[in-house]
């Protein structure tokens, strides 16, 4: 399970960007998780719970998660296309010349502190 690491890569950022803004509480965080990246979001939320909970700053802070859905564009015809549903073959020109736009992020979006 790699997310457990990812939460912990999370709480490091989430931390230092507390600490580089006095911020004595963080309510939030809300990730972009893109669809295709690999990341399970229950996953996430589950070891989230478990870590955030041993961090002070972090104690009862939410998880938000945004998906990302996954894009692909086709060079040959030049079109953009649902990922999941068509693979890397293009369904207008069959081509396999194509590559992913997005949906692999797995990034920060947003930092919610409490307003005390």
């Amino acid at each position: 399970m790699h997310e457990l690491g990812i939460v912990f890569y999370i709480i490091r950022d989430v931390k230092q960007a507390a600490g580089e803004n006095n911020v004595d509480h963080v309510s939030a965080v809300v990730m972009n998780i893109g669809e295709v990246s690999t990341v399970i979001p229950e996953y996430l939320a589950d070891c989230w719970r478990w870590a955030a909970d041993k961090e002070p700053l972090l104690e009862g802070c939410e998880l938000k998660v945004n998906i990302i859905p996954a894009v692909t564009h086709c060079d040959d015809c030049g079109k953009d296309y649902e990922t999941v549903k068509y693979g890397k073959t293009c369904p207008f020109c069959s081509s396999g010349n194509t590559f992913l736009l997005r949906g692999n992020e797995v990034e920060i979006k947003e930092i919610e502190v409490s307003n005390n």
